[in-house]
């Protein structure tokens, strides 16, 4: 039976917290402090009886950090210095023979990565078999702690070396903490792959958030070539290969979903009344089954707006495809999201994420004081992006309708869209959409062509505009807009435009038509 040692960090899972004898593993880090407090953590959790060795390369780490170190563990852990040469790391194996006695140790290689940068795959390939064969002999461990500007290359050339390794991860620096990502760790019994966790450090070292919501697997898992989608979203195309699955709904998809680790599960969008049961479907599979699913959405009819987006982007989906993408266009962005794991944190409770992208839980008519404290209040939401938290409309009726009455042409169905009648104009605010979208939104609030109905328009788009012309509004003051807000005419037959010059309509009068007899009389 082989025996392990301890990686220390606390709070992740046990296959990946152990390191097998004999056994070479690798980890990356982004900062030199990161890599320093992890070795000290590493040495710190060894048992007494364990032997230990440290090499040190490039710069030391402080020297404070060995005063939490017990006076046995440094007496079991010798330290060496290793010279930044090519030929050092050649020549390391004969060294250690020479300066201790290395059977059954944990042998701990602290290094810049500039001392492999002349490495090319192949010479990091040979140096490495050259290692296994001597820890297979000495029965030792050897963990190299790897740091600096040269990470990115070297996780480059060891990403597929996994008959090289054991074990190769990565620690990096996220401004107020650190992503501990795992691209595969084997021991004798198990091997986890793709794995990531959060983790805060203390003067202990380095811990595991507590919320990484990923369960601890028993069996080794490889589904990440799987697909699980809905039928439609192939657009009546059959199953690309043996590795698709098509299925009748998203609640199949979701339901399967729920037995997967690492597969890409593809839900179809048709219609605004599914935006908010899928939002749940993907936040219970990204709360349940970690970041290493791969979630896309297909909107298959313009059904999405900015909100809504970012609803589902904050509930845990990896990739919204328009409306417009074709299926080609889709595929290729499948392709795109392929041995990505999601980094971003994911609420428990789904209700507070509504809260944040949704603030405006109205819909309909206000009237005019009502519409602008709404107005002003989500101006004011600072969990919303700036000029992105919607636009606002104002709508002069065409001749012989007023604005209470183009009232009756307009159905608002998404929370957040509210009117008003103000200066005979009608007031729309769509919130979270964005200006692009206007025209498409217009065309789904209104029964009749807007171009008909109204004779102009004027838009409102950044947040400073909106609050200032809501401020004219509370003041009963007449509308100001200046050349990047301008006023847009629609273009109408000659007769019409006739009618729109009339002050006001005019009142049918009715005329008596009588007949004249023949011989004159009437």
């Amino acid at each position: 039976m082989a025996q392990y040692f301890s990686l220390g960090i606390r709070h992740i899972w046990q296959e990946l917290s152990e390191m097998q004898a004999p056994g070479f593993y690798w980890v990356n880090a982004d900062r030199q402090r990161d890599a320093d407090l992890l070795c000290q953590q590493i040495i710190a959790a060894q048992e007494e009886s364990r032997s230990l060795a440290l090499i040190c390369s490039g710069d030391l780490p402080d020297q404070q950090w060995a005063e939490h170190l017990s006076a046995a563990r440094l007496k079991k852990c010798p330290w060496y210095t290793l010279p930044e040469k090519k030929a050092a790391l050649w020549h390391l194996t004969d060294d250690l023979m020479r300066a201790l006695r290395p059977k059954n140790r944990l042998l701990i290689l602290l290094a810049h990565a500039n001392l492999w940068q002349t490495f090319t795959s192949q010479e990091l390939q040979s140096w490495g078999n050259q290692l296994n064969s001597w820890l297979e002999q000495q029965q030792c461990t050897l963990l190299v702690l790897c740091y600096g500007s040269g990470v990115n290359k070297l996780k480059g050339q060891l990403g597929g070396e996994h008959r090289l390794l054991h074990g190769l991860a990565s620690l990096q620096w996220q401004q107020d903490h650190a992503q501990y990502l795992v691209n595969w760790w084997s021991t004798e019994n198990s091997i986890q792959a793709n794995q990531s966790f959060t983790l805060l450090s203390d003067e202990l070292g380095w811990q595991a958030k507590e919320n990484n919501n990923q369960p601890s697997p028993t069996l080794e898992h490889n589904d990440s070539s799987r697909y699980l989608a809905e039928k439609r979203v192939l657009e009546g195309a059959p199953a690309l290969s043996s590795n698709w699955q098509l299925l009748e709904n998203n609640t199949q998809v979701m339901q399967l979903g729920m037995e997967a680790t690492a597969a890409t599960l593809i839900f179809a969008l048709y219609k605004t009344d599914e935006i908010d049961p899928l939002a749940q479907h993907i936040h219970s599979l990204r709360r349940s089954r970690g970041d290493g699913l791969k979630i896309a959405v297909r909107e298959m009819s313009a059904s999405l707006r900015y909100s809504d987006e970012r609803l589902l982007l904050a509930c845990g989906t990896n990739l919204i495809v328009p409306h417009v993408a074709p299926l080609s266009t889709f595929l290729t962005m499948l392709e795109g999201i392929q041995g990505q794991r999601l980094s971003r944190h994911i609420p428990q409770d789904i209700s507070a994420l509504i809260a944040g992208v949704r603030p405006l839980q109205l819909k309909g008519y206000l009237p005019p004081e009502e519409f602008n404290k709404a107005v002003l209040s989500l101006m004011e939401n600072t969990l919303l992006p700036e000029d992105g938290k919607g636009v606002m409309v104002a709508l002069r009726p065409a001749p012989g309708l007023t604005a209470r009455q183009s009232m009756t042409l307009c159905h608002q169905r998404r929370y957040g869209d509210i009117m008003t009648v103000a200066q005979n104009r009608l007031f729309l605010f769509l919130s979270t959409c964005r200006i692009n979208d206007l025209d498409t939104a217009l065309k789904f609030i209104f029964r009749l062509p807007v171009n008909e109905a109204f004779s102009n328009r004027i838009v409102w788009s950044q947040d400073i505009d909106i609050t200032a012309q809501i401020r004219l509004l509370t003041q009963d003051i007449g509308l100001s807009f200046d050349d990047s807000q301008p006023e847009v005419k629609v273009t109408k037959p000659a007769v019409t435009v006739a009618e729109a010059a009339a002050v006001e309509r005019r009142d049918p009068v009715p005329i008596t038509l009588l007949s004249r007899e023949p011989e004159g009389g009437v």
